[in-house]
């Protein structure tokens, strides 16, 4: 039996259209939201685990009540448990800092006391995957990023083969994680508890069906305030960061044709990128 955590963030569909006007503000308009593509990998091979296992996937999000659209899918594909983070009235989340929203899910993981936290990689709408990470510091497990992929094996069963290294077999079970490394792949194995990003080609997730969706409306979906935190968790989630300003690239400018012979386009291309992009 597994008890499998999946942090999840809701993001903007890959497809829709975001504008940012000049004084920062974001433009989504009817954009569809959706779960973050890398974490929707993390997700189905958490309910793929507990097919294997059993346990119990619970998937954890931090953002307004709209995110509970996505913790909703999620439920619908089979996680048994949702919880979301409010940042409504939180000063600290609506900064959107990354040390602030890790120690805050670090604060709703420790209780569960997870055997394997799952997330996507990184973000699509900011590109950030460092939050994961954070979490996995605090809660001082173990962590393998980029995973194509994963299997839970016994200590016992997989330590002849060598797959375990030596010295660190204490633990009773191991995550066995295929990682993706700028085109080629390394084999890792990690006691658990532990936590994993995933990568695309992990799997395939699957759709919410009819009978998923209608069960998720009777699942639990928890809503915690950081504010029952305490004092000490404020003092600790204080932001590093923060953003000064959000401004689109500029436009791009015509293309220029360079007429003549093959010569002479080429001394005038070189005097453009002598000129214009200040190449020497």
């Amino acid at each position: 039996m597994l008890t499998i955590a999946v942090l999840l963030k809701q993001t903007f569909d890959t497809e829709e259209k975001i504008v940012v006007a000049p004084d920062g503000s974001i433009s989504s308009g009817e954009a569809k939201l959706v779960i973050n593509p890398y974490d929707e990998y993390a997700l189905e091979e958490a309910l793929r685990q507990r097919e294997l296992h059993g346990g119990k996937v619970h998937v954890i999000t931090s953002g307004p009540e709209k995110a509970e659209e996505a913790l909703r899918t999620a439920l619908a594909m089979g996680a048994d448990e949702a919880v979301r983070l409010e940042s409504e009235g939180s000063t600290l989340l609506a900064e959107g800092d990354s040390h602030t929203i890790a120690a805050a899910l670090t604060e709703i993981l420790r209780p569960l006391a997870p055997d394997l936290v799952l997330a996507g990689l990184f973000a699509v709408d900011s590109g950030s995957g460092s939050v994961a990470l954070q979490v996995a510091e605090r809660l001082g497990l173990p962590h393998a990023s980029s995973a194509v992929k994963l299997d839970i094996a016994e200590a016992a069963g997989t330590a002849a083969s060598g797959a375990i290294p030596a010295g660190a077999q204490a633990a009773e079970r191991f995550a066995i994680v295929e990682r993706d490394v700028e085109g080629d792949t390394e084999t890792v194995a990690i006691p658990l508890p532990a936590l994993i990003t995933a990568q695309q080609g992990l799997n395939e997730p699957r759709y919410p069906s009819l009978p998923g969706i209608m069960k998720a409306k009777k699942k639990p979906l928890v809503r915690v305030n950081p504010a029952d935190f305490g004092g000490e968790w404020l003092t600790a989630a204080a932001a590093r960061t923060v953003r000064t300003a959000l401004f689109p690239p500029e436009p791009r400018a015509a293309g220029k044709r360079l007429a003549g012979s093959p010569s002479e386009q080429a001394a005038a291309l070189t005097q453009l990128l002598q000129t214009a992009v200040k190449l020497e």
